[in-house]
């Protein structure tokens, strides 16, 4: 692995997350004292800032894994790239016989719980006890019924296991993917773009540009991390877009996710996202409801609403966006289309509320990305 990775870990770890961690996970397990080595969590963080680095999409989530040597030098790294590629600790393992050093006796530092069951590849949890590792320490566990059991499988083979040794980042890295996994449904990210007064359109119907270049440019960063754009048959037949994930010199990025029209009117055959980009997938259905279960039989885990205000509010109104993406530039039209409509609330404390989770400048629009709180 490069080494350039390395790069801002000291922010990542200024807050010594071992110290909590690994004492609440040890303090009954004298043998797993080991877990309290600093550079356990040093190594997590590296694998971590890889796999989030790593622009893998499709149903599996994002895993990397570092090896040590029995002695504790860095045997080797690996991410996994996506359905169909070698898991992130077969990708290490690669890595070290690479770098000529054995991992016999030595310890696997794993993102997630490796998984114990073949599906497109074999067993990670195999392959660590064929390397003889005999230590694993993971971020997180597997609460998908496929991946699961991991750990289970590792200690009868006589490897010592340190579990969810820091949860609450293992979850951040695939937030979308834990949440499909347990509610059944793809996560839903609403973006919107809009003036001050909440107008994503003037009077007379034009709406282009709202936002700035570098909000603009960074949507398309958004898109390129997703699984699916989404938008309503409105929007694709008033707007023609494209729906593509684009670089800043207007190539297309290497990923292009689903585009999806949800809607009963028909596209025409010039229509612009007949062309160059991801697959067109019609969904003949105006329920929200409906819509992500096909997508979920498709293994989208994340989609990106992106227009109009009619879908938005369906969404809205049923209870089914996780986060918001709102694009804000400084400025008032008065007038025009609202980026919501009427969602059923009549007083305040009724209001659907999501936490704010970021806030920064995009030249001279204001970004903000908020969340619903869990539990």
């Amino acid at each position: 692995m490069s080494s350039d990775a390395t790069m801002g870990l000291p922010d990542v770890m200024r807050s010594r997350p071992w110290e909590k961690s690994a004492a609440a996970h040890v303090s009954d397990d004298t043998s797993l004292a080991w877990v309290k080595d600093e550079r356990i969590f040093l190594m997590l963080a590296l694998a971590m800032q890889w796999a989030s680095e790593c622009n893998a999409q499709g149903p599996n989530p994002r895993v990397g894994c570092l090896l040590l040597t029995k002695d504790g030098l860095v045997a080797g790294g690996g991410v996994h790239r996506g359905a169909g590629h070698h898991h992130a600790e077969v990708e290490a393992l690669k890595d070290a016989v690479r770098n000529g050093r054995s991992v016999a006796g030595g310890t696997a530092i794993v993102t997630l719980e490796p998984c114990a069951h073949t599906g497109r590849t074999g067993p990670c949890t195999q392959a660590l006890i064929d390397a003889g590792i005999d230590r694993v320490a993971f971020a997180i566990s597997d609460p998908s019924p496929q991946g699961g059991g991991g750990a289970e499988a590792l200690r009868e083979a006589g490897i010592e296991v340190a579990a969810d040794i820091d949860p609450k980042a293992g979850r951040e890295l695939n937030r979308a993917w834990f949440h499909s996994v347990s509610s059944g449904r793809p996560y839903v990210t609403l973006k919107t773009a809009t003036t001050l007064d909440g107008r994503i359109a003037a009077a007379d119907g034009t709406s282009q540009w709202i936002t700035s270049p570098e909000a603009r440019a960074h949507a398309h960063e958004i898109r390129a991390n997703v699984d699916a754009i989404l938008v309503g048959t409105g929007t694709a037949l008033a707007d023609d877009p494209a729906l593509t994930a684009r670089l800043q010199d207007g190539r297309l990025a290497e990923h292009q996710p689903l585009r999806v029209v949800m809607g009963l009117r028909e596209l025409p055959a010039e229509a612009r996202l007949r062309g160059e980009g991801g697959e067109l997938v019609i969904v003949r259905s105006r329920d929200p409801g409906e819509v992500l279960e096909v997508l979920a039989q498709r293994e989208v885990r994340h989609v990106l609403i992106e227009g109009g205000a009619s879908v938005a509010t369906a969404f809205v109104r049923a209870g089914l966006v996780d986060e918001v993406h709102a694009y804000v530039e400084p400025m008032v039209l008065g007038a025009g289309r609202s980026v919501v409509e009427d969602v059923g609330v009549a007083t305040l404390a009724k209001a659907p509320r999501w936490g704010t989770h970021e806030v920064k400048a995009l030249g001279s629009t204001a970004f903000v990305a908020a969340r619903l709180k869990e539990g």
